[in-house]
């Protein structure tokens, strides 16, 4: 039977418990860990992403007019979070890693604010990939964002790989772009592996994705999920833990 949970000591305390009594413990995160940073998520009234739709795959690759449409929404949206630092949720987890408790945190997220709160690289497997560069979809020779929007400003060209011709674009997964493999399968094994899978600001909308929680909770792991909002998966949860994630997770960042 689910506990949910939406007085901030209670859920606290509640966390506490959870994370004490468990060895290996798996982090899934969504945007809400990342909007008190001022990132923005993609199902709010007037979020910046309705504006800026991301261009779809085959669009990126089939048209250089969305290729050049594609980095401009991509630099206007930089403008607006490019800047972001960590927030307490991102600075929680990490001390969890730094304790050994949490083996890995498993993110839809591709602001690179984990990264920033000191996780090494090792213990963040990206689904979503990462806005923060990009490669080449050809080749995979990756390019630092500052010296293609140097070029883009100048020229408003949509950027080629110098080494094979191919289209570089941002280092994301795009809608209809195949998931990344290996990501893939690093989460199906520590989730598989873990005992308590923590789901933390994520809607449980966006599949294969959303499969990750459910999947730990058939392998025997205990499921806590902390978001502000209901989400689909909340009736098969062991404990929902229901309002401001920072709040929430404050006793851990610090």
């Amino acid at each position: 039977m689910t506990v949910i949970v939406s007085e901030l000591e209670e859920a606290r305390t509640l966390l506490r418990e959870a994370i004490d009594q468990a060895n290996k413990i798996v982090a899934f995160t969504g945007a809400g860990l990342s909007t008190e940073c001022g990132v923005p998520d993609f199902r709010s009234k007037n979020s910046p992403w309705l504006r800026y739709k991301p261009i779809e795959f085959d669009l990126f690759m089939s048209d250089v007019l969305m290729r050049e449409e594609a980095w401009r929404r991509k630099f206007a949206l930089d403008d607006i979070y490019g800047r972001a630092e960590p927030g307490r949720g991102h600075y929680a987890l990490a001390n969890l890693i730094a304790s050994g408790k949490m083996a890995a945190i498993v993110t839809q997220n591709i602001d690179n604010l984990q990264q920033m709160s000191g996780v090494a690289e090792e213990h963040i497997i990206e689904l979503h990939g990462n806005g923060t560069y990009a490669t080449c979809v050809k080749c995979g020779l990756r390019y630092e964002l500052n010296e293609i929007r140097r070029a883009f400003d100048a020229t408003g060209a949509a950027p080629d790989c110098p080494a094979c011709g191919g289209p570089i674009k941002a280092a994301t997964v795009s809608f209809g772009q195949p998931m990344p493999e290996e990501p893939m399968r690093r989460a199906l094994a520590v989730t598989a592996d873990c005992d308590l899978f923590l789901a933390i600001g994520s809607s449980l909308v966006v599949y294969p994705a959303a499969s990750f929680p459910s999947l730990a909770r058939q392998h025997g792991a205990r499921l806590v999920i902390l978001n502000g909002e209901q989400t689909p998966l909340d009736d098969v949860a062991d404990l929902v833990l229901r309002g401001d994630i920072g709040d929430i997770l404050q006793p851990f960042a610090s």
